[in-house]
């Protein structure tokens, strides 16, 4: 693990990159923030969290630090004493933890809750869909006391990485650590106007096969009775209405993705 901490005093805002070695976007974004050398107005933690996994970009060396959290000092895994290092980093910190996806191109941000952490920040990120996973936080460095995910874009693209560097941007905008873009730049000044939440209900499971498909996209509604997904050309079909969310073919092991309902919006 990789701690940059830039500004003067103890940091109370903290950003995580590299979680999973096979999602580079949030180191990246790190990288071109340092080298921007802004002079910021709160002092900032940037982590580089899983260099192990990163160097042979595997999504993680023993097993996932994104569901290995709060860890331990004397764990057999890797990511287990990784993930009780980075804890105590992050204590006292507001942070953003920065991921990619393999199942959605645009970012969006994931919470444990709806608190005043989420309504402060989440308006000045380049996001319009939030996504609340209090259901689904066991062992996720979301669990940590005001804590947001966010997820740039599809793995390991351009796009990605630049949407990560956006986010940061926006989050240590609302935070006070540097100054609002202006009203030109990818990131709202002034905020956002309207911001979509769904809330994870359950999850879709994905049974055993050779070949996956999906026919559904995210966060538009499947209606009672459609096809959403296919496992060796056997159709699944929504028993009810659903959002889906995070639905992929391969993007978990054995499951799609997951069910979602609407919960409404905020600015």
């Amino acid at each position: 693990m990789e701690v940059f901490e830039v500004g003067e005093g103890t940091p109370e805002i903290a950003v995580v990159s590299g979680i999973h070695g096979d999602e580079p976007c949030g180191v990246r974004a790190v990288e071109r923030l340092l080298a921007d050398d802004e002079d910021v107005e709160r002092p900032v933690k940037l982590i580089v969290a899983n260099e192990e996994a990163l160097e042979i970009g595997e999504r993680y060396v023993d097993t996932d630090l994104n569901r290995s959290f709060p860890g331990d000092p004397n764990g057999d895994a890797h990511e287990e004493r990784l993930a009780h290092r980075l804890q105590q980093e992050l204590t006292g910190c507001t942070t953003l933890a920065i991921h990619s996806t393999q199942s959605y191109a645009e970012p969006f941000a994931v919470i444990d809750s709806m608190d005043e952490v989420t309504r402060g920040v989440c308006p000045h990120l380049p996001v319009d869909i939030v996504i609340q996973t209090d259901r689904f936080t066991e062992g996720r460095l979301i669990e940590h006391p005001h804590t947001i995910e966010v997820e740039a874009g599809e793995q390991g693209t351009d796009t990605a990485a630049d949407n990560a560097y956006w986010l940061v941007r926006g989050f240590l905008a609302a935070t006070g650590a540097l100054p609002a873009p202006a009203t030109e730049s990818v990131v709202d000044a002034g905020g956002r106007d309207e911001i979509d939440v769904y809330r994870l209900l359950e999850r879709i499971p994905k049974p055993p096969a050779a070949d996956y498909e999906v026919f559904a996209r995210n966060f538009e509604r499947v209606r009672a009775g459609e096809a959403f997904a296919a496992a060796d050309g056997d159709r699944l079909v929504a028993d009810e209405d659903f959002y889906p969310v995070l639905l992929s073919a391969h993007g978990y092991e054995d499951q799609f993705g997951y069910v979602a309902d609407y919960a409404g919006s905020f600015a």
